[in-house]
């Protein structure tokens, strides 16, 4: 483990960074046409109450299952490991039994929403609108500063919004869902009886079913709410693989690491009052198993590590923000080049 730092440390040390506007003239450019811009069907928000998990079931990722119980292996091939295999297959057989329970037994409540806004570049931000075009909110993202070889952007989300200067309004999509309300009864009931096994099960399965959720409600916003891929015809082995056109990424990916940004989608699309999900003061989702985040649909749409930040971008970010230095300088503590 030692070499293993010191390789990282000395990694990130040879590593070469540009200043901000330097990275910004590196930006994605794409050729931006009107005709290339799909208008959504939907125009604002659409709830989802107490969303059926016999629908979220097909969609469950179960390597990342294994993943929390430590369990390192692509399913369903870690079945045949020699090592891990046969406590895979209790795990697994565990899980749809309570899998089951859940679902007749209504051990948890999934609500979501999901809201698409016209949207236009302003720099590295990204202002959205209401139909009638009044600005509603401005949604701040970071540029890669690590100097790159030619033919290679730096990247930041807002590359794949169009910009105000090119007259052209584009779309930024939303969404907030949960899939842990109620748990809590369902837990003190297992905790009663000293059975962490299942109480972990349980918080494990929540969380799948989140994630599940998110799937599910992203591959009917590119079919049928935004319709940007009405053709998709995608395997559930190729959607889990993000096969399909456009990325959905959340606040404290690599591509956007800064979590207050939640504030402003949770605000956009009334979030607490409709789903019930809330944030704590660290800017943490209660129910645990909720997420929220973006859509990008444009096809060059990519995900990628914002990285290490210099001062430069830093105080830009405080300036956009609205918020001190040493604020800033504590939201994005991991990404800080000094």
């Amino acid at each position: 483990y030692q070499k293993l730092r010191h390789d990282h440390e000395n990694r990130q040390q040879q590593k070469k960074y540009i200043s901000l506007q330097t990275a910004r003239e590196n930006r994605f450019k794409a050729a931006w046409k009107e005709e290339q811009i799909q208008i959504p069907k939907l125009i604002g928000n659409r709830y989802f109450e107490d969303y059926p998990l016999e629908v979220l079931r097909p969609f469950i990722d179960w390597t990342f299952f294994f993943h929390a119980w430590k369990l390192n292996g692509k399913f369903p091939a870690i079945f045949d490991d020699p090592v891990k295999g046969e406590e895979a297959r209790k795990i697994y057989d565990d899980a749809q039994q309570m899998l089951d329970q859940l679902i007749s037994k209504k051990w948890l409540k999934a609500k979501g929403v999901v809201g698409i806004y016209p949207a236009q570049t302003v720099g590295d931000s990204v202002e959205v609108f209401s139909e009638n075009a009044q600005k509603l909110k401005t949604f701040h993202f970071l540029r890669n500063q690590e100097e790159k070889k030619a033919g290679y952007p730096n990247l930041c989300l807002s590359d794949f919004i169009a910009p105000q200067s090119s007259g052209l309004t584009d779309y930024l999509g939303f969404f907030a869902v949960t899939t842990g309300l109620g748990i809590e009864k369902q837990l003190n009931v297992f905790e009663a009886d000293h059975d962490d096994y299942n109480a972990i099960m349980l918080k494990v399965l929540a969380d799948r079913l989140a994630e599940a959720f998110a799937e599910k409600l992203h591959a009917d916003v590119r079919k049928e709410i935004w319709a940007y891929a009405p053709e998709e015809t995608l395997e559930m082995k190729e959607i889990l693989r993000e096969k399909y056109c456009g990325i959905r990424p959340a606040p404290g990916y690599p591509a956007c690491p800064e979590h207050s940004e939640k504030e402003t989608i949770f605000e956009l699309l009334n979030v607490t009052e409709k789903t019930g999900i809330s944030l704590t003061e660290n800017y943490a989702m209660s129910p645990a198993a909720s997420i929220s985040g973006y859509y990008f649909a444009h096809p060059d749409a990519q995900y990628f590590n914002v990285g290490r930040l210099l001062p430069d971008q830093l105080e830009d970010y405080a300036k956009r923000k609205n918020l001190s230095l040493e604020t800033v300088k504590r939201l994005l503590n991991r990404n800080l080049a000094e």
